[in-house]
Parts: structure tokens; C-alpha cells; sequence
């Protein structure tokens, strides 16, 4: 069954994400020399921004020298470009580090050479990814997409696929159009699944999550195929119309 952890903005849902991060971290540590950590962009950085930098109980304790941190989406561009989730992780959380974890970026010197080079940085990237994930750290859009995993038809070709474990968006429905993306196989693969949603604006995909188990949200698919393992971080605001028990 899916664990939701749900506060208030007085409870401080960095914090208690904090913690939660912190002890995956160990928990891998016990096991390996390094924790494999895929993220993704948008508001989930700020998060990591405020839970593992500037909250001083958690920050002496992320141990970033041990880090490998990938990416669960990214857009086809430039990584200096304002639209990167690499460009944002970096200005967010990577320039305010003394000690710096090993960053994944894409290769970003195909951005500009069409569709066949797209297919090729989704397939160089898969090659680079671990066969096993400890950690994914998801968002969850107000259509109930995550990564670049998008509701409808349309997008079918994402989200039914079985054995390739990064696929090149080629249509996404918010700009930039062209992206790379994780697939199911590597959430299957994965230790832990743990998405953050704050806010208003997530209420009605929240609803469907939760209360109706609509799996044409990529986001419910997610819980009803990995429940055991995924984690929600929620405020009451998106979670205010949620009735159901999980």
C-alpha cells in the first residue's frame, strides 16, 4: 500500500522529506559505497533546496561526496538553458555545495541535430543509468503526469513500454516538446519511489490519485504497479479534497 505523509505548511514537509531522504541515504550506504538517486525538476527541486541545504539539522548529514545523481526526465536542450532540469539543479542546489555529488547529465551536444540524434541521447542515457535505482524522486503535474509520462492516447507509446528504460517524449504537451524520459521498467526496478505535491493547483489530480485510482494518470499507474514502495510527501492544500483512506 502507498505510505502518504501529509502536513501542514507549519509542519514543515521539507524537513519531514529530509529525513525520509536522509535515511534512504543510509539505508544504501549500509549496502553499497554510493546512493543512486534519480530526480526530477520543476518545484522538487526547491524541495532539495530546503530540506537538504538549508534546513541545518539535515544538511551536516547528506553525504554528497557518495551521491550519483541522475534524471527521470529532461528536456532536449542546451544544459545551460533556462528550461534544463540539469541547469536548474545545478543554480538551485549543485553552486551552494562545498562538496559536490557525481551529476548525469544528457549529452547535450546533440540538441540541435534533429529526431534520430533525440533517440540516440534517450539510448545513451539508458546506458549510463544504473540497472537499479535506490532512490527516485518524483513530481506529479496538476494532469497527473510524472517524469515525462503523460496522460492520454496519444502518449500510450511511453507509458506501455516494457524493456526500454529511457524513451525520447517526442510530443510532450508542455514546451519544450522534445524530452527524454524514464519508463515504468526502471520505477519496477527501482528501491523506492517517492513523489513530493504541494499546493492548490494539485488538488484535482490528487482527487483522481486517491480517491477515484484513476490510472490513466500516470501518477496513479505508478501506485497501483509499485504501491509497496512509493511514498507521497503532500501538503494539505493539494490533499484538501482528498476523502478516501489511500
Amino acid at each position: 500500500m502507498v505510505s502518504v505523509h501529509k502536513y501542514t505548511v507549519e509542519e514543515n514537509l521539507p524537513h519531514k522529506f529530509g529525513e525520509y531522504v536522509l535515511q534512504r541515504q543510509e539505508d544504501a550506504l549500509e549496502k553499497a559505497k554510493v546512493f543512486n538517486v534519480a530526480i526530477s525538476g520543476g518545484s522538487l527541486i526547491n524541495v532539495l533546496e530546503e530540506a537538504l541545504i538549508d534546513d541545518s539539522t539535515i544538511a551536516p548529514k547528506i553525504k554528497w561526496n557518495k551521491w550519483n545523481v541522475y534524471f527521470v526526465d529532461e528536456r532536449i536542450v542546451p544544459l545551460d538553458h533556462k528550461d534544463s532540469n540539469y541547469c536548474a539543479f545545478k543554480e538551485t542546489v549543485l553552486d551552494k555545495l562545498d562538496v559536490l555529488p557525481k551529476v548525469y547529465p544528457i549529452d547535450d551536444s546533440l540538441v540541435d541535430a534533429g529526431a534520430e540524434a533525440y533517440k540516440e541521447i534517450a539510448t545513451d542515457y539508458e546506458e549510463v543509468l544504473p540497472t537499479k535505482l535506490d532512490l527516485l524522486l518524483l513530481g506529479c503535474g496538476p494532469d497527473g503526469h510524472t517524469c515525462s509520462l503523460f496522460p492520454g492516447d496519444h502518449h500510450k507509446y511511453l507509458i506501455n513500454e516494457k524493456t526500454e528504460r529511457v524513451l525520447w517524449c517526442h510530443d510532450s504537451p508542455k514546451p519544450p516538446s522534445d524530452r527524454i524520459t524514464i519508463t515504468l521498467p526502471v520505477m519496477k526496478d527501482a528501491e523506492a519511489i517517492c513523489f513530493v505535491s504541494m499546493g492548490s493547483s494539485k488538488q484535482d489530480a490528487m482527487r483522481h490519485i486517491f480517491d477515484l485510482k484513476d490510472t490513466a494518470m500516470p501518477s496513479a499507474l505508478v501506485n497501483e504497479l509499485f504501491g509497496s514502495k512509493v511514498s507521497w510527501f503532500v501538503d494539505d492544500k493539494a490533499f484538501e479534497t482528498v476523502t478516501s483512506k489511500y
